[in-house]
């Protein structure tokens, strides 16, 4: 009888020992760009890099508005004849990064 119960306590044992492992969650990190900050500049200062690209892919568009970043990013609000508006960004180098609605 001793031993039966001897075994029954350590098979309690040995089944909350194993209960209390510590699990650890694979949380994703949660990554949140900063928004750059634009500063209104004269079309004049918008490189003929960004100016040709967007001539060249937004033809019926006019740039009325340009912003450049601290990171050297361009913002411009262009328009169409018709009145319809349209902002995009662009790097220095004529790329675009971004349509805004």
């Amino acid at each position: 009888m001793k031993k039966l119960i001897f075994a029954s306590a350590m098979l309690m044992a040995a089944f909350t020992a194993t209960a209390s492992v510590t699990v650890y969650y694979n949380v994703p990190a949660i990554h949140q760009e900063q928004e750059e900050l634009y500063k209104e500049i004269k079309l004049s200062e918008v490189p003929k890099e960004v100016m040709d690209n967007i001539h060249k892919d937004y033809g019926d568009y006019k740039v009325v508005k340009a912003y450049k970043s601290d990171k050297g990013n361009y913002k411009l609000d262009m328009k169409t004849q018709d009145g319809i508006g349209l902002t995009a960004s662009f790097t220095g180098e004529g790329k675009l990064i971004k349509i805004y609605s």
